[in-house]
């Protein structure tokens, strides 16, 4: 497994662990188990690493041109992509989802690759905009914080950013009209394509019998008419599915999801010491405009994206219902990542479900800071009975995935011998350790005591299922498991 290229600067440092969590989502949808997603996210972000530096390093010698203009996220997505397919290619497909590796065989998958003016107009349309302007349709479209929150993050002036956001709409769609109008196309593709400008120009105008036939049965045209199509809500579908290709529309909903939790947790905008517009990070704050997580509302995303977007049958985690896997739920306030290189997981039990996940584990750079691992002292309750003197009907596994001089990720599992309704655990640190991100759970932590709530996608575990959960958290001096587990008040076993 390659080591995480070290971020060059404190701003790059900052950039890259805030993409993190989008990389690893991805690379969830397309494995076959935790293990693996973790594998093939470092892997992939190693590779978008190395292409957004040699984009920098080109244009600093004026090089003339980019060898990518997608923001970062979109990057480290697309070599996500990339990732899988070298796997597949050398004999480790059976690492991916099945859906995925018939995908990564198919006439769909060569699009992305193939000649230029053949591949999705999306991904076209996106990378001819500047790398700021691609950012912030990128965040605002696909990716899920409040408005304001990218505002923030880019240094915009919040009453102006709906303004902003609209011209780089109709930007994009120029770029996309143009690019359509650049694609080799047969005689009756090239026919509606006057009619296909003028009538999604318009939110009110009818579509016509016979090109609603034609968007029906061709994929190139149906990409076209979702991208110039500003208003319904499908302009996030059309370009996830148009830059990540399979899986997109999953992707999506993941992000919509996390989105959703965040806000009924009553964290939208959880604030960032190192973007703040009025400190002394301010000029950070702008430079790095094409920032990182976004939002706008997702209208009908997976409605509108099946009329308008038929990329395929092989992804079937958008079709055939809601995708399973980790979501980001609180906010950014991570702790420090002043690198992104990873170093052996530390595990103290057994794995999570397949939707855990891991990050990346910093270091500090100069000398190695070795972090003092955890006492060997069993996970949960030393307790074997609940709280009413019956015997426990839960157990719990906490598995540190990893660590680093001032930080942590671990992630929870929990076997339930009853039928759960809704759930909540909770723990207690022993080191002042705090909480600071959590996925596929809500949180709260009141001194050492820390209690996550089932998300509203995950409160149903039949008897003898599990839920699992992961979070970041911080630590100084010690960092010795959490003790004292419960779920729904009643104590677990370890």
């Amino acid at each position: 497994m390659p080591d995480l290229p070290t971020p060059k600067d404190p701003a790059e440092a900052a950039l890259f662990s805030e993409c993190w969590d989008a990389v690893l989502s991805y690379a969830d949808l397309c494995t076959s188990g935790s293990t693996a997603a973790n594998q093939l996210a470092r892997e992939a972000f190693a590779l978008g690493i190395r292409e957004a530096r040699a984009a920098e390093d080109g244009v600093r010698r004026g090089a003339g041109r980019r060898p990518s203009r997608l923001p970062r996220i979109p990057l480290l997505l697309t070599a996500v992509r990339t990732t899988a397919a070298a796997w597949e290619a050398r004999g480790q497909g059976h690492k991916l989802d099945p859906d995925l590796r018939l995908w990564l065989n198919s006439d769909k998958a060569a699009r992305y690759t193939g000649p230029p003016l053949r591949r999705p107009v999306a991904l076209r349309g996106l990378r001819d905009m500047q790398e700021p302007d691609a950012a912030l349709l990128w965040l605002a479209e696909v990716e899920a914080l409040p408005l304001r929150a990218v505002a923030r993050r880019q240094g915009l002036d919040p009453a102006a950013a709906m303004e902003e956001l609209n011209q780089v709409r109709g930007l994009f769609r120029d770029r996309c009209h143009r690019n359509h109008l650049d694609t080799p196309m047969d005689a009756e593709c090239r026919s509606y394509v006057r009619l296909l400008d003028a009538v999604t120009r318009s939110p009110v105008a009818d579509t016509p019998e016979d090109l609603s036939r034609h968007l029906a049965t061709c994929v190139e045209c149906a990409e076209a008419a979702a991208c110039l199509r500003l208003h319904g809500g499908g302009l996030p579908a059309a370009l996830a599915g148009g830059v990540i290709g399979w899986g997109g529309l999953a992707y999506l909903e993941r992000r919509r999801r996390a989105a959703e939790v965040r806000m009924s947790a009553g964290r939208p905008d959880t604030p960032d010491p190192d973007l703040d517009p009025g400190g002394a990070d301010a000029g950070r704050a702008r430079l790095l405009r094409g920032g990182l997580l976004a939002a706008a509302g997702l209208v009908s995303v997976l409605a509108l994206a099946v009329s308008l977007m038929p990329f395929g049958d092989g992804d079937s985690a958008a079709q055939g219902g809601a995708p399973t896997g980790s979501t980001p739920v609180a906010g950014p306030g991570n702790p420090s990542l002043p690198s992104v290189v990873p170093g052996p997981a530390q595990s103290s039990g057994p794995t999570g479900s397949s939707t855990g996940s891991g990050s990346p584990e910093p270091t500090t750079g100069g000398t190695p800071t070795t972090p003092q691992k955890p006492d060997p002292e069993p996970q949960g309750t030393s307790s074997s009975t609940g709280e009413t003197g019956q015997p426990a009907t839960c157990a719990v596994a906490y598995d540190l995935v990893n660590q680093w001089p001032d930080g942590f990720q671990a992630t929870v599992t929990v076997t339930t011998e009853e039928a759960l309704a809704s759930w909540s655990v909770a723990w207690s640190f022993r080191d002042g350790q705090e909480v600071d991100q959590m996925w596929d759970a809500g949180f709260s932590q009141d001194g050492s005591r820390v209690t996550a709530t089932a998300a509203d996608y995950n409160r149903t575990v039949p008897a003898g299922g599990t839920l699992s959960f992961g979070f970041l958290a911080s630590w100084q001096d010690r960092n010795t498991a959490p003790h004292a587990f419960t779920l729904n008040g009643a104590a677990c076993t370890g």
